[in-house]
């Protein structure tokens, strides 16, 4: 194993703790030390918040439970970014929790999985040797020094196959005597650990010790008996049975053996060359197949994705596991030229490789079965099933109590094998980048690398994609890579360029591939599938699913899920499933195939609808509306997503987002020009919220566009006050004057008293903007009065928060610190976090204005703190950068620079022309 450097390092296997090399880090109490192990248990994968409260707390947290999480996050965060060595892991934001990066080499747990899943590759001695090393990483219990409610009881098991394993190498090398000292006080600890007990009878009868070992299963029997109520499991009473015989060879052990020569049947097809980027796939077969007793494994996964490939390549290369043969079976259950193979006939196959005469061979399938299950019940065998259709086809060919072991591949996930007969599950997923890459040059040489990893994505990562793309370059000179870029890169003849025509006429290219996947589903999951094709959107869920194919939530749920076990969508998050990009082409040529205009027409307009009437939920519960917009009538409540909090609210918009923008662009390239700009502004509250600058823009620019086109006042109005509130957002004064006045001119146009109140309000930040402070305050202090008139308290706040702005622009403090204070009572009033926490920075600027330092920073933290618990990412970096100044103001020089920096970073993302004057500032403090 690869010796790990200076840098983070953690330790799970004993008290939990960061080290800077050897040195420990002092990073808090349990709560911290817990959030890391939750983190590092699971590192390179993301970690919801949820499921972080969840694990720190149970089902009792604090009402403070978030904003906790997040000042540990950012601590640990600190303390990683401040090691001397660099960053070598560091703790990143992904929706809907964080992930830490690092490599898992530096993790004790990982690094003791590592060098357990090695050392089943290597000969016995040097095995002894990694997994000694393995189990020196264990000192103490697991997880010392965090909350009791975060368990891992996996990192026992792992010390138990760690050991279990270590053990087994020794018994190769004949210590017996030093296992006879190590193993007789555990077993006598603990009588019920079988696997242990077993070790210990092998190790007693090897030094001689015949009666021993047949006393201690004696031992065990009882124990098993007293406290079971049953007898020892059959790989010990089989045991036992052999010691009686008194034949039990020097070889037979468990773990890993070299095959004895002698005939055994080995039905293995040929191996592709190599196998690039199944590294972890591989080393789960070979944990597999390292353990005692009969086991299962599934390898499931979309056509194309490699299953065949790697369970053969593997095979080749596991012989040592299995000393008494593979069988090798392909079932046909997604074959486009024969029908699925039938169990019988497969088991004459097996029957006959097992050295059964072929008039031996029972008539009846039953009889059939249990021949090959009694041929094959004391011996260590792979038997592989490649390509079943279905859990019936399979379960026969699965012997019970058999020391063999079984592996599946299927496009569905056989998820019924796991319930029967306990089986391990592995989805194949597409390769990474640079394995993609491999395929490609092992077949058509080294190539440009920009252009390979082109080529790459466009074969969206598939092997079967990748493999034709490089067949295509390999046999075909005149073909360059530039030249299948430019012809994959066309969405329309992708799939086309991905055929492959044989002698007879058939084609067995990607198309082929998943059309042999469609035609064995159902009516009812065929159906949903067209629809999706139907639609833009990259991934969909139950509710959306449930609008555009005109069925209930429940049956487009249960729809959605089935297509995921049979690999057509992926699962990406809970109830939300994706095609891979090739099946998204397909899925759209079969909808333009099978649906009419009409129809496509028909259900992007149903999703419109659907994003309308979300969109407008989620807003009402993220800020005050004060557009007379109102869509939340139209689908009954059970047809939406629970969107019934902020938080909800914030993450739909946030996952969504790339859907809705899709779906707005095809709406208004379909001329649903009315539909656009109402969906535009709806789905603008979002961006309100959480500005970001180019999605922002994108939206209001393709509502205002649609407006226009339609020719409708109403909808021009608010979408120019919309950019305003990019302009005012962002402090960008090009052009917002003309905007607001414009809409101004409408609203009065249109007769709507409310309307021309919003537009005055906008027009009025917009000359502050321009430092025309007097006419700006005039203007703005009319629309307080006039909502004071109308008792309209949504928009007296905005007015209210715009007049203060203004007055601070123009130096007038303490009429700014007034108004703002009532902007922040209603604010609190109506429950809109996103507005307080803009107050709360406007009060903590004015009062630092004013000289009083200590009301500044506590507005300052309180508004730091509500961002944080929000995830209001622009608005946290403007309250941290006016946070550094108040600190720098009060002589805090080393605290104003962590500000500065964290203002920083969070303005990189968000705001990036606010940057450089940010670092500026941050300069100035040396």
């Amino acid at each position: 194993m690869a010796e790990i450097g200076a840098g983070a390092r953690v330790e799970l296997l004993g008290p939990v703790r960061l080290l800077d090399g050897d040195r420990a880090v002092a990073i808090g109490g349990p709560g911290v030390r817990g959030l890391l192990a939750l983190l590092a248990l699971r590192a390179g994968k993301v970690v919801a918040l949820e499921e972080i409260i969840d694990a720190l707390w149970g089902h009792d947290p604090p009402a403070t439970a978030r904003t906790i999480v997040h000042g540990n996050v950012s601590q640990l965060r600190r303390m990683l970014r401040d090691m001397p060595d660099g960053p070598v892991a560091q703790i990143l934001t992904s929706p809907p929790g964080y992930r830490l990066s690092i490599d898992l080499e530096r993790i004790d747990a990982h690094r003791a999985r590592a060098l357990l899943e090695h050392a089943a590759l290597e000969p016995p001695k040097r095995a002894a040797v990694l997994l000694a090393e393995a189990l020196a990483l264990w000192q103490g219990p697991a997880l010392s020094g965090v909350p009791d409610s975060v368990r891992a009881p996996e990192l026992e098991d792992l010390r138990l196959a760690v050991h279990g394993a270590r053990v087994d190498a020794d018994l190769r090398l004949r210590r017996h005597n030093e296992l006879i000292v190590e193993l007789s006080p555990i077993v006598r600890a603990d009588p019920l650990a079988e696997r242990t007990a077993g070790q210990l009878m092998r190790a007693l009868y090897h030094a001689g010790r015949r009666g021993d070992a047949l006393e201690l299963y004696r031992t065990v029997s009882r124990a098993t008996l007293r406290v079971l109520g049953v007898e020892p499991g059959s790989e010990l009473r089989g045991l036992h049975e052999r010691v009686l015989n008194d034949d039990l060879g020097l070889r037979e052990v468990t773990g890993p053996q070299r095959a004895e020569p002698g005939p055994a049947p080995l039905q293995l097809p040929a191996a592709l060359p190599a196998l690039a980027g199944r590294d972890e796939e591989l080393a789960w077969l070979d944990g597999l197949a390292g353990t005692a007793g009969s086991t299962v494994a599934v390898v499931s996964g979309t056509a194309g994705v490699g299953k065949s490939a790697l369970v053969v390549w593997w095979a080749h290369r596991a012989g040592r596991f299995f000393p008494d043969g593979v069988l090798f079976a392909s079932l046909r259950g997604f074959d486009a030229r024969e029908a699925p193979l039938a169990p019988a006939d497969l088991l004459t196959q097996f029957l006959l490789g097992l050295g059964v005469a072929s008039s031996e061979v029972p008539e009846r399938l039953h009889e059939r079965v249990a021949l090959y299950r009694s041929l094959i019940a004391g011996r260590r065998m792979l038997v592989l099933l490649d390509d079943a259709r279905t859990v019936e086809q399979v379960r026969p060919l699965l012997p019970p109590g058999s020391r063999s072991m079984t592996v599946v591949t299927s496009r569905s996930r056989l998820e019924g094998l796991a319930v029967s007969n306990a089986a391990r599950v592995r989805v194949l997923g597409t390769l990474a980048p640079e394995a993609a890459v491999r395929v490609i040059e092992e077949l058509a040489g080294p190539g440009d690398f920009d252009l390979n990893h082109a080529l790459a994505r466009l074969c969206g990562y598939l092997p079967l994609a990748l493999r034709i793309a490089g067949a295509r370059l390999s046999s075909s000179p005149q073909w360059t890579r530039k030249d299948l870029v430019d012809e994959l890169g066309n969405e329309r003849t992708r799939l086309a360029a991905l055929q492959v025509d044989g002698t007879d006429g058939t084609d067995s290219g990607v198309r082929a591939a998943f059309d042999v996947s469609l035609r064995g589903l159902s009516p009812d999951l065929a159906r949903p599938l067209r629809w999706l094709g139907a639609l833009p959107v990259e991934s969909v869920g139950p509710q959306l699913m449930a609008a555009v194919a005109r069925i209930p939530v429940g049956p487009a749920r249960r729809a959605l899920r089935a297509l995921a076990t049979h690999n057509l969508l992926a699962e990406t998050a809970r109830d939300v499933f994706a095609p891979h990009d090739l099946v998204r082409l397909y899925l759209r040529e079969l909808a333009e195939s099978e649906l009419d205009s009409d129809e496509r027409s028909a259900g992007l307009g149903r999703a419109v609808s659907y994003y309308q009437a979300a969109s407008d939920t989620a807003r009402r519960r993220m800020l005050r509306i004060v557009d007379s917009l109102d869509f939340t009538g139209s689908r009954p409540a059970d047809e939406l997503p629970p969107l019934r909090t902020f938080d909800e609210a914030q993450r739909w918009f946030a996952a969504e987002w790339p859907n809705l923008l899709a779906v707005l662009d095809a709406a208004y390239a379909a001329g649903r020009y009315s539909d656009v700009w109402r969906l535009a502004r709806v789905a603008h509250t979002y961006r309100v919220v959480h500005p970001l600058s180019d999605d922002w823009n994108r939206l209001v620019d393709l509502g205002l566009a649609a407006a226009e086109a339609a020719g409708e006042v109403l909808g021009q109005c608010w979408m120019l006050i919309s950019r305003c509130a990019i302009a005012l957002t962002f402090e960008l004064p090009q052009g917002c004057l003309a905007d607001a006045e414009r809409a101004l001119d409408l609203a009065s146009e249109l007769g709507d008293k409310r309307l021309v109140t919003s537009a005055n309000i906008h027009l009025g930040s917009a000359l502050s903007l321009l430092s025309h402070h007097d006419e700006a305050i005039e203007r703005l202090r009319e629309a307080v009065a006039e909502t004071e008139r109308t008792g309209d308290l949504e928009l007296r706040g905005q007015a209210l928060a715009n007049c203060a702005e203004t007055e601070k622009r123009a130096g007038r403090v303490q009429e700014a610190i007034a108004h703002q204070l009532g902007s922040l009572e209603i604010d609190r009033e109506l429950g809109d976090d996103s507005y307080a926490v803009v107050s709360l920075n406007n009060l903590a600027e004015l009062h630092l204005r004013a000289g009083d330092r200590a009301a500044a920073e506590r507005y300052t933290r309180e508004g730091v703190e509500l961002a944080t618990a929000r995830q209001l990412e622009l608005q946290e970096g403007v309250l941290r950068a006016t946070l550094a100044r108040i600190l720098r103001a009060g002589g805090s020089v080393g605290a104003a620079r962590e500000q500065y920096a964290l203002a920083v970073r969070l303005c990189e993302w968000t705001n990036p022309g606010r940057v450089s004057d940010l670092r500026t500032e941050a300069a100035e403090l040396d």
